[in-house]
């Protein structure tokens, strides 16, 4: 609500009809970095206007708890117990011990890789927008990237660099850091940097495992299935169908940037792209949807099942049931979600495509910001049932059902077992 009011001050933006509800609509997609917008930020806004929205969704990205301590340790204030407990909830380390030292490596990354991201960028932005602008485009860009925000100054998004290596190089980056998740930066930082490399955490071999079979995934498919598109790759070079599919497959895991028309790409990818941003990044990231890790847990489970296996082995390591119980509840509740705001935008905007109010939910809730144009053309209902989307899937429901699963609500009375017909 505070980031609407500041983003209709006067001076925030350039005086095209801009209502109560599209700020509110602005200011949330920044703050739950999801990159959806009813305007065009680099048009409607004035340079203070980008800032605060720049300000917001790094508020977002690293979350309010974060910056707090950080505030905190910045003063010379002692971080307290219930302090470091709340802030291994909001970065997902494993253990309250060491939190602390956690988040210093969380915000030494951050600024070593938006700072490598900017000075990247500014190279090529420099030359399209002056030496001046160009720095803000750097800043501006590298920030929404890492976050994986998706907000863009250029109303195509990056399509315009969609052969420029440099600008797809550095944003793929950026965005990959970024959905790394924090406890894996950490985890990966303190193997390399040690002379006697300690072995990796299961939960990083699975991140570092399942990431990499979703972008080869993504990559190959949309490489396949566009390569004849005249709208898309077909057209293009050999070098730019190549880079142009690995950024695609980047993308839809959260980061809502993109180098192609996805209104003009075939069903399949429109399709396959829903399913990337359901999954989304990996836990304790930038990044949103119901996470990789979560999948790749269901997944095993599934399989575990099917061999006749009890228990659920990954990488030589066994997985708690309950956790296999949580990845369950998430994935169920971020479906009935999307369900239900699926239905309602049936209802309110009857006279969109299902097909694009399908696209948009998805996006909406993963807090990816990807979008076939639809977004500006929304009802008002519809306006706020995104809004409500974006929140809850950014920090809401999720959040809620995995505290009540986490909880040990164990009796000390034990109920007779009875088998149920299950499929």
């Amino acid at each position: 609500m505070l980031g609407a009011l500041i983003l209709l001050l006067p001076f925030m933006h350039k005086g095209t009809p801009f209502s109560f509800l599209d700020a509110l609509f602005t200011a949330t997609s920044a703050l739950c970095v999801t990159g959806l917008a009813v305007v065009d930020t680099g048009t409607a806004f004035t340079r203070w206007g980008q800032l605060a929205i720049m300000i917001f969704f790094q508020i977002g990205g690293l979350g309010i708890l974060t910056l707090g301590v950080f505030l905190a340790l910045a003063s010379g204030r002692k971080v307290g117990f219930s302090e470091r407990m709340r802030l291994q909830m909001q970065i997902n380390a494993l253990q309250v011990g060491g939190v602390v030292r956690l988040l210093r490596t969380l915000l030494l990354t951050v600024f070593i890789a938006e700072a490598s991201g900017a000075a990247l960028l500014y190279v090529r932005f420099a030359k399209l927008e002056g030496p001046f602008e160009g720095m803000f485009y750097a800043i501006f860009h590298s920030i929404s990237a890492f976050n994986n925000a998706g907000f863009a100054l250029y109303s195509d998004s990056l399509m315009q660099f969609v052969a420029d290596p440099l600008v797809n190089f550095t944003v793929i980056a950026l965005i990959l850091v970024g959905g790394l998740g924090f406890f894996v930066v950490a985890d990966l930082s303190s193997r390399f940097s040690r002379a006697r490399r300690a072995p990796l955490s299961l939960h990083t071999k699975l991140v570092v495992f399942s990431s990499l079979v979703l972008l080869l995934f993504g990559f190959m498919f949309f490489l396949i299935v566009e390569w004849n598109n005249p709208a898309t790759l077909h057209e293009k070079s050999l070098g730019t169908k190549l880079l142009a599919s690995l950024f695609q497959a980047v993308t839809p895991r959260t980061a809502g940037f993109n180098t192609v028309d996805y209104n003009s790409m075939e069903l399949p990818t429109l399709l396959v792209s829903i399913l990337l941003m359901f999954i989304g990044a990996n836990p304790g990231s930038t990044g949103g949807g119901i996470k990789t890790v979560t999948v790749f847990v269901i997944v095993g489970s599934a399989w575990s099942i099917i061999r006749g296996q009890g228990e659920l082995k990954l990488f030589g390591r066994r997985v708690a049931t309950p956790t296999v119980m949580r990845a369950g509840v998430i994935a169920l509740t971020g479906a009935i979600l999307v369900g239900a705001a699926l239905t309602l935008l049936t209802l309110t905007d009857a006279n969109l495509p299902f097909r694009d109010l399908f696209f948009e939910a998805v996006s909406a809730f993963a807090t990816v910001g990807l979008s076939v144009g639809i977004t500006a053309e929304l009802s008002a209902s519809g306006k706020v049932i995104i809004i409500v989307l974006m929140y809850l899937g950014r920090v809401g429901l999720l959040t809620a059902a995995l505290a009540l699963v986490s909880e040990d609500r164990s009796d000390s009375i034990r109920y007779p077992a009875e088998e149920v017909i299950i499929g």
